[in-house]
């Protein structure tokens, strides 16, 4: 693993991920110094994958204390049972006040979205209105584009996946607080998702980076009927509205809707094929002049 886990880092790592895929995995994390929600529910994504061919995977555990204490409040050990074998991990200890939004959550049934909103809203208002200075109204829009994307993984997906949110004080980066969500699941991908409804006529040219053109610009959907499963252009549209950025990968494919203020680039295609779906979004603290401008 690299010494850097997160949204910036994780595609390389999943691409070291599926180079290898059942071969029996040892994924060494000694020497990690810095993990956010992309990187630990990634690290899960990664062990289920690894673990795909009969053997579960060996984790390394990082040798600094400090990332594994992280580790602990965001209840990664808890949820890395039954994925991974490694040593005795610390006992997860209460945050108290911090800026997490929602510890690492399995997501696989409607019953489980339901406690992920529950979990955050009163946590999700204070931390969006003293950190990213958005407006009262936000705490709503921020638990509904949240049930939207953990509803995608129960819909869509046909696997469990995980959830988890942060708040970051970007100083160096970008130069204010920024809210991280990372959701993914192992499932069958935006392509598998569409295509018994849509890819007949794509013809040759379906595939993963065409799926999620399909869903993500032109919100097309598995459903037949119009108005049906607009989740992910609501939340697009959202997004856009904080000035945020959000990508998601799936199979050989990432989209993405990029702000000014990041680099990355729209579209990437021929990675290394990985399962399922992976959402990253960042929501930056509002900034007075702020256009929303992105591109996509």
């Amino acid at each position: 693993m690299p010494a850097s886990l997160d949204h910036r880092s994780i595609d390389d790592f999943f691409d070291d991920v599926a180079e290898h895929a059942g071969q029996r995995a040892l994924v060494d994390a000694r020497h990690l110094r810095w993990v956010d929600p992309d990187g630990m529910v990634g690290l899960l994504l990664t062990g289920t994958v690894a673990g795909r061919g009969g053997a579960r995977p060996r984790l390394g555990l990082p040798e600094s204390p400090d990332v594994t204490g992280y580790l602990s409040r965001m209840g990664f050990f808890e949820a890395a049972r039954g994925v991974f074998d490694f040593d005795a991990a610390p006992r997860r200890t209460p945050a108290g006040r911090s800026d997490v939004l929602l510890e690492i959550t399995s997501v696989a049934s409607n019953a489980d979205v339901h406690a992920v909103v529950d979990r955050v809203q009163g946590q999700a208002g204070m931390i969006l209105a003293s950190r990213l200075d958005y407006p009262p109204s936000a705490a709503v829009q921020f638990s509904v584009m949240l049930s939207e994307l953990c509803q995608n993984i129960v819909e869509h997906a046909e696997a469990p996946g995980w959830v988890a949110a942060q708040a970051y004080n970007w100083a160096r980066r970008l130069g204010r607080f920024v809210v991280v969500i990372s959701v993914m699941d192992g499932g069958c991908g935006f392509r598998g998702s569409l295509m018994e409804e849509h890819a007949a006529r794509y013809g040759d040219r379906w595939g993963d980076a065409t799926a999620l053109e399909a869903a993500f610009l032109h919100g097309l959907t598995r459903f037949p009927d119009s108005g049906r499963g607009q989740g992910i252009q609501q939340i697009r549209r959202q997004v856009r509205r904080w000035d945020g950025a959000i990508t998601i990968r799936s199979g050989t494919a990432r989209i993405g809707q990029v702000p000014a203020w990041d680099d990355a680039p729209p579209l990437v295609d021929g990675l290394a094929p990985f399962p399922g779906s992976q959402i990253s979004i960042v929501l930056p603290a509002h900034v007075d002049g702020a256009d929303g401008g992105a591109r996509a």
